[in-house]
């Protein structure tokens, strides 16, 4: 396919920096998955990645509850991939949590994509979507992983179980990015204009998103910022 500029997906030296974090995201695998943050903190839900689980996400559910965010995990498992019933077992999420407050619904990777769905899905339980390094937008092979993830999901990434809808859910929508990313295309975690509210760009992996502690902090002002102008 004949991609130009931020539609090519990354090239090889950015992708073989990913693998540096590979050991620190198994670090992080042992680590807790209980609610934190303050027990009357605004409520968030942070979803993994593909092929993560909560555990991959520690050091942005802390971050987040170092911030006032009380903070969820998705308690799902490893995310092997969207299923026909993603978006209802994040409904079922929800309903867990409990809170009377809409939620602020983080996710990294494919799990902003989801979060995105959850939040079209129902708009009314959802404060606000903010996607880190999320392909949600442009063509699903804009990425260096879309062949490995059709053989590990089941599933083609242009077939996908839950519809492909690009167009911005109606909540406040905020899409973090980085050039820095070696597995998705700028343009794809991007978004154009109208498919989310502000975009942002960070200068981290796209493992780090998830992994990084310093790239945490980072996502957490952002959300701050974000917050006080939109929702």
């Amino acid at each position: 396919m004949d991609w130009q500029g931020d539609d090519r997906p990354p090239p090889l030296g950015l992708r073989l920096r990913e693998a540096a974090w590979f050991v620190p995201r198994i670090w992080r695998t042992f680590g807790s998955t209980k609610p934190c943050g303050p027990e009357d903190g605004a409520p968030a839900l942070v979803i993994p990645g593909w092929v993560a689980r909560d555990q991959s996400t520690a050091a942005l559910r802390r971050a987040l509850a170092d911030a006032g965010f009380r903070v969820h995990g998705w308690e799902n498992g490893i995310n092997w991939g969207a299923r026909a019933d993603t978006v209802e077992t994040l409904k079922a999420r929800l309903d867990a949590i409990g809170a009377t407050d809409p939620v602020l619904v983080v996710g990294w990777s494919l799990g902003g994509l989801f979060a995105r769905e959850l939040a079209r899905a129902a708009p009314e339980r959802v404060r606000a979507v903010v996607t880190l390094g999320s392909p949600f937008s442009g063509d699903p092979k804009q990425n260096n992983v879309w062949r490995m993830y059709e053989r590990i999901a089941g599933h083609k990434v242009d077939e996908p179980p839950l519809p492909r809808i690009t167009a911005k859910p109606p909540v406040p929508c905020l899409a973090l990015w980085s050039r820095q990313d070696g597995l998705i295309a700028p343009r794809s975690a991007r978004g154009l204009d109208d498919e989310r509210d502000c975009e942002v760009e960070l200068t981290c992996t796209h493992m780090a998103f998830g992994v990084s502690p310093k790239a945490a902090r980072e996502v957490v002002r952002e959300i701050h910022s974000f917050l006080k102008n939109h929702a």
